[in-house]
């Protein structure tokens, strides 16, 4: 039997579709990766998002090409949509199956016929990073976003589990872990519902300060939560580097913080906190849970104790009623910040939230004319983020090497702030000494310049090794120049 899968939206349905995998895989099914025959695919797993309106669209057609692709095949559909969208998604062309509710991913895999229930994930098939869901649920209730009804249940795995499935990627082969959930900030708040015995357990659909007041009944110390989640898998010494997913910045606490102060050679120093306005009248009509005067502080006490710590963000722009002078709020909060990354959003309006029914929508035109500017914004705060590191030595994680149509062969890669870097492996300048590591900087730029300058495509060949370098590789990388914000560097030789 063969199978195949599709996954639209986030780093959570990115892990649930590789589990779903896994299973397949360990009990005899064949994986099918590319556009095989019509007739050559049993299965087709479509794990769906429901963020935005547009990501209802794209399930319902990713579905549709997959019954007109295999029209033979059974097409069942999991995530968001499925859940937000039930009925019509059981009416999409071939669907023999609709799965809701992702807790019951394993129920679904006995229903059809699964003898051999792993416990985690063993690899990523192309990816060179590795994601483990730590956490799932959301019970926040933004004004703009469906998830909490998608994904309300907070569920969150124990140590013990995410360590070992860990150890198996790392195994694996695997040099770079990212931790991801629903709302991160909120690991093993569900693991207090019955704290303390003298009061009954909070219930699945209480109300988030329900769960955060029982939370409250510990001491900090004591606590299961995000750092003490860190501390036990760095504490464990694992050959691989830890980067957190999305995070709320109040949420980021000292506990967890401590940990990146002692640990900076495993734990990657990139924060991705979601700000989505820096105007206190939009954030309070987006349903957000604090002001920004709190997310500003806490933005500046990461960058206080953890060195060129890179801050990254979401912002909508153009939320129902966000005037000029808010818009401006938030840009100057973007600069005064310095984020090395920001996504930015134009608001849609989504069916079943709040905000889709908020007067004062703005003119598509406006939210297209704000992002773009703040956009620049944006890029110019990254570009002069990146050459910071311009002479200094980085981390850099090895996901592409590419013989390029000139002959030379470049490793592309991240570094642990995410930075993109690109490295020359078979020309004088791909490794220095690190008995030269005070050689003028401009000289060693000026050898990979063309590095910089070379146009990456069209690509001829990839490569699964080259010059002692694999990929999967977390090489020590001198940072010679910068082209906007992509790094050149060379390989250092201990």
């Amino acid at each position: 039997m063969r199978f195949k899968t599709a996954t639209l939206g986030c780093k959570v349905n990115q892990y649930e579709t590789q589990f779903l995998r896994t299973a397949f895989v360990a009990n005899g099914w064949e994986a099918v990766d590319d556009d095989a025959s019509s007739d050559s695919v049993d299965l087709v797993l479509v794990n769906t998002c429901s963020v935005t309106a547009e990501s209802d669209a794209k399930s319902r057609k990713t579905v549709s090409h997959f019954a007109k692709l295999y029209p033979n095949a059974e097409i069942v559909v999991l995530g968001c949509f499925a859940a937000s969208n039930s009925t019509v998604a059981a009416g999409l062309p071939n669907v023999s199956e609709v799965v809701p509710d992702k807790r019951r991913l394993v129920d679904f895999l006995r229903r059809r016929g699964l003898e051999t229930i792993p416990t985690g994930v063993d690899g990523f098939a192309e990816r060179r990073r590795a994601y483990v869901k730590i956490q799932d649920g959301c019970r926040v209730g933004c004004a703009y976003c469906i998830i909490p009804s998608t994904r309300p249940y907070l569920q969150s795995r124990r140590p013990d589990d995410i360590l070992a499935e860990a150890r198996t990627l790392v195994a694996a082969g695997y040099r770079e872990i990212v931790l991801t959930g629903i709302h991160l900030g909120h690991y093993g708040v569900d693991f207090y519902r019955a704290t303390p015995e003298s009061l009954p357990p909070v219930p699945d659909d209480a109300p988030l300060d329900a769960y955060l007041e029982r939370v409250a009944r510990v001491p900090v110390e004591e606590r299961t939560d995000l750092g003490a989640l860190l501390r036990t898998l760095v504490d464990a010494e694992l050959p691989v580097r830890w980067r957190l997913g999305s995070l709320e910045a109040v949420e980021v606490c000292d506990k967890t913080l401590r940990v990146f102060e002692e640990r900076p050679d495993v734990l990657c120093p990139q924060f991705h906190l979601s700000m989505q306005s820096g105007d206190d009248a939009v954030l309070a009509a987006m349903r957000r849970r604090w002001s920004s005067a709190p997310f500003i502080e806490k933005c500046r006490e990461i960058c206080r104790r953890i060195p060129d710590a890179a801050l990254t963000t979401d912002v909508i722009v153009g939320f129902p009623g966000e005037t000029n002078a808010q818009f401006e709020r938030t840009c100057d909060v973007v600069r005064e910040l310095e984020f090395s990354r920001v996504h930015v959003f134009r608001f849609s309006p989504r069916a079943g939230t709040v905000a889709a029914g908020l007067p004062n929508q703005i003119a598509p035109e406006v939210k297209k004319e704000r992002a773009a500017r703040l956009q620049q914004i944006a890029n110019e705060l990254r570009e002069r983020f990146a050459e910071r590191f311009v002479g200094k030595t980085a981390r850099v994680l090895v996901e592409e090497i590419e013989r390029r149509p000139d002959g030379r062969i470049v490793a592309t890669g991240t570094t642990d702030r995410y930075f993109n870097v690109e490295i020359p492996l078979n020309d004088a300048a791909s490794t220095i000494e690190r008995n030269s590591l005070n050689e003028d900087v401009s000289a060693v730029a000026r050898r990979t310049a063309p590095l910089a300058l070379a146009a990456a495509s069209p690509r001829s060949e990839s490569l699964e090794t080259s010059n002692g370098v694999a990929l999967g590789d977390v090489l020590d990388v001198r940072l010679t120049s910068r082209r906007g914000d992509i790094l050149s560097g060379v390989r250092e030789q201990n």
